[in-house]
């Protein structure tokens, strides 16, 4: 029997639970990260990153890994009876601030086998085929009991393991779940067929709508069919892809993963237990694929998570600031439960007849849910808005705003001429971006943020904007809220 110490240890090495141990690692902070797997996911689950995430990945330094990878998607379609009925795109379109207005369709196990090996590569790897047997708060964190005997000693514990959760279970957080009766097939595949294929997400109207067709990564496509009933194998499955899209056909011609689920929704009563044990990912919010928000709202629970444990841990911030947690994505949980429970009914439900149509109207209605792009974390103004990503440019080079962001720092973004004679607490960047082009320093030809200073979060959420004059006093306010508690 072994006894460590650490300062987080996460339960649960999916995705989510991964970007947490690698957030907390670059952030200075020690994990231990244990999963009852024996590696990282090879294929199927979540299938789409947003457009927010994509941003966030940009922070994190993961999505030059991750990007190439993928295929952008930012396009639903309607089709019935063999026809095209319309197309629609509009809500990624009009987004600002953004430079990938798409979906990028691409597997869960692309991002789990990333994160696996980097957290390796750092000699923060994964203890795999282990699970938790006990866990014990203490006046000053957690003691948890692994099923071999050793124990782990953390500040923090983070359930990220998935919708059975053992931590909110053994803490008896209340977690009611609603079952809509709605049951669907999934298939990832290289299908054959004569349909005119594009890279869209379409939606097939027949007697209702049952079958949507997600574009992927390579060569392989993924159809959903909701089926119903739990007695079916693949071939029945099949058999309603070719119902819904004669006359064409579809065979398939290799088979990647074939699984069946039925939607689940819940929202646990809370994120945090005494303030040490801390839930995320689908250990706290499930409800079904529809808008491919699910792996999307882990994510960002994780970004929204780590920076909070950071400034706690290494900065002496206030205990109250792990509260903002719970306060800021429990509202995003239910809104995703929301969206995407109206999006799953609509394929079994409508009034005129119409499913395919409701579907993709509903897409519209809830586009800041599914494009993660209309996520906010106030009621009015600009703080607790994402910030802009700029075109910045430096001597002959152009890159992203959001590729100059530090996940581990706050960054203080000064847009203008006017250089503030201020000094800033080691956790804080300072950025200067000019108005005009300059020889030497970064400036942009964009009119966001001008002669503002913005206090951009580590999540890349505005903290605080000013005239830049008052450069000063917000950054004297940034620091009352963060360290003279």
């Amino acid at each position: 029997m072994k006894t460590r110490e650490t300062d987080i240890f996460i339960i649960g090495a999916g995705p989510v639970g991964l970007l947490c141990a690698y957030l907390a690692e670059i952030s200075g902070l020690k994990t231990i990260i244990i999963d009852k797997s024996e590696g990282p996911l090879e294929v199927g689950r979540a299938d789409a990153l947003n457009a927010r995430t994509l941003q966030l990945l940009e922070v994190a330094n993961l999505f030059q890994d991750l990007y190439p990878l993928g295929l952008p998607c930012n396009t639903s379609s309607v089709w019935e009876k063999g026809k095209f009925i319309s197309r629609q795109s509009s809500w990624w379109n009009e987004l600002q601030g953004c430079f990938h207005k798409h979906f990028l369709m691409l597997g869960q196990a692309f991002v789990e086998q990333l994160l696996d090996k980097k957290l390796t590569a750092i000699d923060a790897a994964v203890i795999r085929k282990t699970t938790i047997e006990d866990i014990q708060l203490t006046a000053h964190g957690c003691t948890s009991t692994l099923t071999n005997g050793d124990i782990i000693k953390s500040t923090y514990l983070i359930g990220a393991d998935g919708s059975r959760s053992f931590v909110r279970n053994h803490f008896k957080i209340p977690f009611e779940i609603t079952r809509p009766q709605i049951i669907w097939a999934v298939i990832d595949a290289v299908f054959e067929t004569d349909f005119p294929k594009v890279p869209e997400i379409i939606v097939f109207q027949s007697e209702t709508s049952d079958v949507a067709w997600i574009p992927r990564e390579g060569e392989i496509d993924r159809f959903y069919i909701r089926m119903d009933r739990k007695d079916f194998d693949m071939e029945d499955a099949l058999k309603r892809i070719n119902l819904a899209m004669a006359p064409h056909y579809v065979k398939i011609k290799k088979l990647v993963w074939f699984s069946q689920f039925s939607v689940k929704e819940s929202v646990a009563e809370h994120f945090l237990f005494q303030d040490r044990v801390i839930l995320a990912g689908d250990a706290c919010h499930i409800h079904s694929v529809n808008g491919g928000q699910g792996l999307n709202t882990g994510l960002a629970d994780a970004f929204n998570l780590i920076w909070k444990l950071n400034m706690i841990k290494n900065h002496g911030t206030n205990q109250n600031l792990l509260r903002t947690y719970e306060n800021e994505r429990k509202p995003v949980a239910l809104s995703v439960i929301e969206s995407s429970g109206e999006l799953v009914r609509s394929t079994k439900y409508s009034d005129d007849g119409t499913h395919a149509k409701d579907y993709v109207k509903i897409v519209e209605k809830r586009a800041g849910n599914i494009t993660g792009m209309g996520i906010r974390y106030s009621e009015s103004g600009c703080a607790g808005t994402r910030v802009y990503d700029l075109t910045i440019h430096k001597e002959k080079k152009s890159m992203r705003l959001y590729s100059l962001l530090e996940y581990t720092k706050f960054t203080l973004l000064c847009f203008g001429d006017y250089v503030p004679a201020i000094t800033v607490p080691d956790f804080v960047t300072i950025l200067q971006v000019r108005p005009n082009e300059t020889q030497h320093e970064y400036w942009t030809k964009e009119d966001y943020y001008k002669n503002q200073i913005v206090i951009v979060r580590p999540d890349a959420y505005i903290e605080a904007v000013a005239p830049i004059g008052e450069a000063e006093s917000l950054l004297k306010n940034l620091v009352e809220t963060y360290v003279e508690n």
